[in-house]
C-alpha cells in the first residue's frame, strides 16, 4: 500500500491517475479548490478499491497554506510515499499580452505555486530519504511559441526547477519525475475545436505517470512520441522558427 498525495486532484489527468492508483488499493489524499467535487471523486475512488481517501480544499495561490496542507496529508496517511502536483490553468494568451496582471496571475498559478509546493515537498522527502515527487509539466515549456508563451514560460520554469531538485535529491534516494504531456483532450482544452491524431485522452497520461514512477524515470513524455516531436521543434533555428505561425 502506497500513501499518495494528489494536489490538483479535480483535474482530468489527476482523476484518471487517481483511479489507477485506487484500483491498486493505495491510500489517497486529495487536494483541490472545489470541496464538493473532491468528495464526489473520493466516493468514486473508494468504490474502485482505494485503501482510504481523505480530502482538503486549497487555493494553490494561497502559498501560506502549502506547508500546513502537506503536513495534514502526511498526518492523515501516516507519511507520504508519492506526491503528484497536477494543477494548472491554460490562460488566454491574448489577454495576457494586453494585461500584465493577468499574465502574472497565470505565472503565479502555473509556476510559483508549483515551486512553493515543490520546496516544501523536497524538504520532507529529503529528510525521509525515500519516495517520489511527480509534477505534470507540458511540452509547451520546451520552446516559446506566440500562441501560448506565457503558459510555456511557466512550464519551462517548473521544468528547470525540477532539474535542480532532482539533482539535489538524487543522493537521498528520492525520485523527482517531470511528466510532459502533449495535447490532451480535457475540459481545459475544450475550446480547441480541431483535435487531430496527436491528441490523447487523460487515461493515456495517467498510465504514463504510473509507468514513470514504477521505472523511476526522471522525465517522461506522454505519450512517448512527443519526445520525437519536440526534438524536431527544438532543432528548428530561431531565424526560421520565428516565422512560423505556432
Amino acid at each position: 500500500m502506497t500513501r499518495i498525495l494528489i494536489i490538483g486532484a479535480t483535474s482530468a489527468i489527476a482523476k484518471a491517475t487517481a483511479r489507477l492508483w485506487a484500483c491498486e488499493g493505495h491510500a489517497l489524499y486529495l487536494v483541490g479548490r472545489d470541496k464538493d467535487r473532491l468528495h464526489e471523486i473520493a466516493d468514486d475512488l473508494r468504490v474502485r478499491g482505494a485503501r482510504s481517501v481523505a480530502c482538503a480544499a486549497l487555493d494553490v495561490n494561497d502559498l501560506a497554506r502549502h506547508a500546513d496542507v502537506i503536513d495534514a496529508a502526511a498526518g492523515a496517511l501516516g507519511g507520504l510515499d508519492v506526491a503528484l502536483i497536477a494543477h494548472g490553468t491554460l490562460g488566454d494568451q491574448k489577454a495576457c499580452e494586453q494585461d500584465v496582471q493577468i499574465a502574472l496571475q497565470e505565472l503565479n498559478t502555473n509556476a510559483l505555486s508549483v515551486i512553493s509546493l515543490l520546496t516544501h515537498l523536497a524538504n520532507r522527502f529529503e529528510a525521509q530519504r525515500h519516495g517520489s515527487i511527480v509534477v505534470l509539466g507540458s511540452v509547451a515549456g520546451e520552446r516559446g511559441r506566440q500562441s501560448n508563451y506565457v503558459y510555456g514560460t511557466a512550464k519551462s520554469a517548473v521544468a528547470t526547477f525540477m532539474q535542480g531538485v532532482r539533482n539535489r535529491l538524487h543522493r537521498s534516494g528520492v525520485q523527482v519525475l517531470t511528466v510532459k504531456p502533449g495535447f490532451v483532450d480535457t475540459p481545459m482544452t475544450a475550446a480547441f475545436d480541431k483535435k487531430g491524431p496527436l491528441w490523447s485522452p487523460p487515461d493515456a497520461i495517467a498510465r504514463a505517470v504510473l509507468r514513470g514512477v514504477a521505472k523511476r524515470r526522471d522525465v517522461v513524455y506522454a505519450p512517448w512520441y512527443w519526445w520525437g516531436v519536440m526534438l524536431v521543434i527544438r532543432s528548428i533555428p530561431e531565424r526560421l522558427f520565428k516565422r512560423l505561425s505556432l
